[in-house]
């Protein structure tokens, strides 16, 4: 009984935090919306990049995958990288909730490569197509791109631990265009369907999966999950990987599609897809997100151990 106590204390203590922080939240993105969009946007760069970023530890944990990555590069460089990847995140973040300026934007920016005419393609036959990008630049930006043009991509998203932010963080999906599915069996189930009739899929291809392959990516062993692979092959989806790299006024993209990814098997395609990843990465590393756990060496480590 007291065991079961202090667990219900402790989930009660964790759903207070949660709110607090979603209150936080929502108090500072209510603000930045009452801004020009300008301002918004350099604004919440600097909150996430001089207070944010510090103080949840996300600086300390890009610092520490850029040291894991490239250790020969120089610590300065390194933490000049850290601040750009904390500066985009908090862009990234208001951006996203300022659905209306953003795809207002999103009808100017230049949309072009390889892959863009073979898109056209297969949204003229009907085809599914999976666009498929990681957490670059600003991800989002690439979909609004896509669907003032035509198209409506849906995509799979992961639904954040604190629920009370979820709930508002799950609407700016959504506003975008295009449908959008939760990932676990039900989302998956019916982000088939969605595959099936031919819809166009987004999918980010860069977090850690303990139980997928194991491929490159900027020279380290990247557990991947094989979807992209896997859904291309059963429903005959055109793959394309597109990026939304931000230009230097920080405020607007480019909109990149590269050549589509050849039908092979689903581990070829995805170590293709995450080389493709990695050249952007290398071009522009303050674009992606290092704050994420990519890699966890010393899991791998582990899972090498017991043979797995």
């Amino acid at each position: 009984m007291r065991g079961f106590m202090a667990k219900t204390n402790r989930q009660e203590a964790f759903r207070l935090g949660d709110w607090l922080v979603d209150r936080m939240a929502r108090i500072v993105i209510g603000a930045m919306l009452l801004l020009p969009h300008r301002v918004r946007v350099s604004a919440m760069g600097w909150i996430v990049r001089r207070i944010v970023g510090p103080l949840t530890g996300y600086r300390r944990r890009a610092d520490a995958n850029l040291a894991y990555v490239w250790p020969d590069k120089p610590a300065s460089d390194r933490r000049k990288i850290a601040a750009e990847v904390l500066d985009n995140a908090g862009r990234v973040v208001i951006e996203n909730y300022a659905t209306k300026d953003q795809l207002a934007r999103a009808a100017t920016w230049n949309v072009h490569g390889p892959g863009l005419d073979a898109a056209k393609e297969a949204l003229a036959a009907q085809r599914g197509i999976l666009f498929v990008s990681g957490h670059f630049g600003n991800y989002q930006a690439a979909r609004a791109a896509m669907n003032v043009r035509g198209f409506s991509l849906g995509g799979i998203y992961r639904p954040l631990n604190n629920r009370y932010f979820n709930e508002h963080y799950v609407r700016t999906v959504e506003a975008v265009g295009g449908p959008a599915f939760a990932r676990g069996r039900r989302g998956l189930a019916a982000f088939m369907r969605h595959m099936k009739s031919g819809g166009h899929g987004a999918l980010l291809i860069d977090q850690y999966y303990g139980d997928g392959a194991i491929v490159d990516f900027l020279g380290k062993p990247a557990p991947t999950a094989l979807t992209v692979g896997e859904v291309a092959l059963k429903y005959d989806a055109l793959v394309i990987p597109i990026y939304a790299r931000r230009l230097e006024n920080g405020l607007d993209f480019d909109i990149e599609l590269e050549a589509p990814i050849a039908h092979s098997d689903p581990v070829q395609m995805t170590a293709e897809l995450m080389d493709s990843l990695g050249r952007q990465v290398e071009a522009r590393p303050g674009q992606w997100f290092w704050v994420h756990r990519r890699w966890k060496p010393a899991r791998q480590a582990e899972r090498a151990k017991r043979g797995l």
